[in-house]
């Protein structure tokens, strides 16, 4: 913390314009040593913050490249710290010589993620807008950047501390109670206090609920098309991608092993995985394709089968829908352009007396990759059966990563226990110590309960030069 660092704060490629970031307590004095004005002055020592500059980095009389170079001095920075940033030129040598030459003057090269791991250590931002501006930059679909400028914005933390602030309220009452029971009374507490649990714990599995939906937005939905040869997975593949990702023949068993793509669908990211027909067959190579598909079934949040409607089902039919037990799933009745034989109602029949109801949800769709119809219809069932329609940012708070929804799940569990020693009547010292549990696990959240190797492991997963 005390060295002053610098780095590459955009993409390292041949560009209009490259950013150079330099932060610390020498980072004014480093370039002031290497930049001049058009009339060969050196004058960042001297003037104001938020102030930009235009001249040229130097190094012994050879100049490097025209800049503008911005100074933003501690505390109103990124990082709290002194930070300049130099604008260059965007070509890959230029860039890096300039960063040399900065690293020459007495600055080391910054970690990834060092820049914002300064911010948070500063109490410029908490642990979940930095959580925030790295799903930000990694955002694949609108959804997952609306998600991201909301956790930036405070939403999540907001909601933390006002949860804290109920918990730690309890604590103190019952430790200052414990105290001085002369004057602080703790008859009729346990009715009061199993209210504030219950509300809390309320607010936390509301939060808790929600973070499937965020973790899907971040991510994206794992979606795995499955079906017989031929059915026409792999056209309903190019057809979503708009281009011929797959090859497509009359030949069943074309696809033999699974291709991978993702796109976004109305807002929403999808994973593709693009299987080999499921059929019996003597071909090792599609065997092999055909234990692949299988497995993709098992880690999938959503199975998509394609159902060629124009013949009839059969066994190998029989052996998909057996595997589809306990997922979300959309069957699409594919080729509804020509003459069908396989119609909803015989779909759901022949599913119900596969696996009955052991079926989280589905939901079937006529489709014909050929005329494009079909396909829209598709789109809004994916929408409906993840997020129940129009997803709302209004006021929702979502929970975006494992880390969090963990750290609530921990505090859910302190505050279960707190009810069960309320249930149990248990000494008022017992309540406290859960409760403190609970508000610590909240703290991880947020950043102020949490230890250093942590930090460091969130922050090593940020990119170089942010």
């Amino acid at each position: 913390m005390t060295d002053t660092i610098a780095a590459i704060a955009t993409a390292v490629s041949n560009a209009g314009i490259s950013i150079i970031r330099v932060s610390g307590s020498d980072a004014v004095q480093i370039v002031d040593e290497i930049f001049v004005t058009k009339g060969g002055k050196h004058i960042l020592n001297h003037v104001a913050s938020h102030t930009i500059h235009y001249g040229f980095i130097q190094e012994q009389d050879e100049m490097i490249d025209e800049v503008m170079v911005s100074v933003m001095k501690a505390p109103k920075s990124y990082t709290a710290e002194d930070v300049v940033e130099i604008n260059c030129h965007g070509g890959v040598l230029v860039t890096n010589k300039i960063l040399k030459t900065v690293l020459a003057h007495g600055a080391r090269i910054a970690e990834p993620g060092e820049f914002t791991k300064r911010a948070f250590l500063n109490g410029r931002i908490d642990l979940t807008k930095a959580e925030a501006i790295m799903d930000l930059i990694e955002a694949k679909s609108d959804y997952a950047l609306k998600a991201s400028e909301n956790q930036l914005q405070g939403k999540i933390y907001d909601e933390v501390v006002k949860l804290r602030k109920k918990v730690i309220y309890e604590i103190a009452f019952i430790e200052s109670a414990i105290d001085d029971p002369e004057h602080i009374s703790l008859d009729g507490y346990t009715e009061r206090l199993m209210q504030v649990v219950d509300a809390v714990l309320l607010e936390i599995e509301e939060l808790i609920k929600n973070a499937e939906n965020g973790k899907l937005i971040k991510e994206g939905i794992d979606t795995v098309i499955v079906g017989k040869p031929n059915a026409g997975k792999s056209s309903l593949l190019n057809r979503m991608l708009g281009e011929e990702k797959a090859i497509v023949t009359d030949i069943a068993g074309t696809t033999r092993d699974i291709i991978q793509e993702s796109m976004k669908l109305g807002g929403i990211s999808l994973n593709l995985i693009d299987t080999a027909g499921i059929h019996e067959t003597d071909d090792v190579v599609e065997k092999i394709g055909v234990g692949k598909a299988k497995e993709c079934i098992e880690k999938a949040d959503l199975v998509v089968y394609v159902v060629d409607a124009s013949v009839p089902l059969d066994e190998s039919d029989q052996s998909i829908i057996e595997m589809l037990s306990g997922k979300k799933v959309i069957v699409l009745l594919n080729k509804s352009d020509m003459e069908t034989v396989v119609y909803e109602q015989l779909m759901r029949d022949r599913i119900a007396e596969c696996i009955g109801s052991d079926m989280d949800q589905c939901r079937i769709v006529s489709t014909s990759t050929k005329e494009k119809t079909g396909l829209k219809e598709f789109e809004e069932q994916i929408r409906d059966m993840f997020f129940t329609g129009e997803i709302s940012f209004n006021d929702e708070v979502l929970i975006t990563n494992a880390r969090q929804e963990r750290a609530l799940v921990d505090a859910k569990e302190a505050l279960c226990l707190v009810k069960q020693s309320l249930e149990d009547e248990m000494p008022e010292d017992f309540y406290s110590i859960d409760l403190m549990n609970a508000y610590a696990s909240l703290g991880s959240i947020i950043g102020e309960e949490v230890e250093d190797d942590l930090v460091q492991e969130i922050f090593s997963k940020f990119c170089m030069g942010k």
